[in-house]
């Protein structure tokens, strides 16, 4: 009897201990953040139409502009027609993309606004509830006027880098110079923000946009200069 009574009292004081065969069967801990889980909550994509606009209306207002004072300054060192030219290259810039981004979106717009009238065509108005309204916040997502505000912002920014840094440097060589400097610092610099804000990787981003910038200034340096030295007044 007293050999029962200890066995009893041991098993009501047993305590089982879970065995996990491998460290990924385990419970996940609590650790993440709320801003983390925030993160992996938010879908990104939803920044897509307007990030594009932004990163792209940036990058081409600054690489434009700059590769445009390159070519003037390969063959005119006056700091006036440098300006000018990047003066007018940048309300030039701003209202083409501001125009292309508009009609651009718009078009989207028109596509995916026609295809959902075949569809209901189709099914004779027969689709769900819920069909319907992801069709309609598909429609939602081409915004002609706000891609088109984005873009036009984006390039001036952009564009205004390279004036701001040949206005004030009366000496030709290092205006040039400063020019390169300062678009290839705002390359790096939209890079990381679309990267940032797009949650990819930072250093592809930077890369792609930085050797881009370089190759635009170069080669629009390079063949204004080829040009010029072949005789053609300018």
């Amino acid at each position: 009897m007293a050999a029962q009574g200890a066995l009893e009292q041991a098993s009501t004081n047993h305590i089982e201990i879970p065995v996990y065969g491998n460290v990924a069967d385990q419970p996940r801990q609590q650790s993440q953040r709320p801003e983390d889980e925030e993160d992996e909550a938010f879908d990104y994509s939803q920044r897509t139409q307007w990030l594009r606009a932004a990163v792209l209306g940036a990058n081409d207002g600054l690489v434009s502009v700059a590769s445009l004072m390159m070519g003037v300054g390969a063959v005119k060192q006056d700091v006036k027609a440098m300006l000018l030219a990047g003066f007018a290259g940048l309300v030039a810039g701003a209202c083409s993309m501001a125009i292309g981004e508009f009609v651009s979106v718009y078009t989207q717009y028109d596509i995916e606004v026609s295809q959902m009238k075949r569809d209901e065509m189709r099914t004779n108005g027969a689709a769900t509830e819920n069909a319907q309204e992801a069709k309609k916040k598909k429609l939602l997502l081409p915004n002609p006027a706000q891609a088109a505000m984005a873009s036009a912002i984006a390039f001036s920014i952009g564009a205004v880098v390279p004036l701001l840094g040949a206005a004030f440097i009366s000496e030709h060589k290092v205006r040039l110079a400063v020019v390169v400097v300062l678009a290839s610092v705002a390359l790096v610099v939209f890079g990381g923000v679309g990267a940032r804000l797009g949650r990819t990787s930072m250093m592809k981003s930077c890369a792609r946009v930085l050797v881009g910038g370089w190759m635009a200034m170069a080669i629009t340096f390079g063949l204004t200069k080829l040009i010029g030295s072949s005789g053609l007044e300018m």
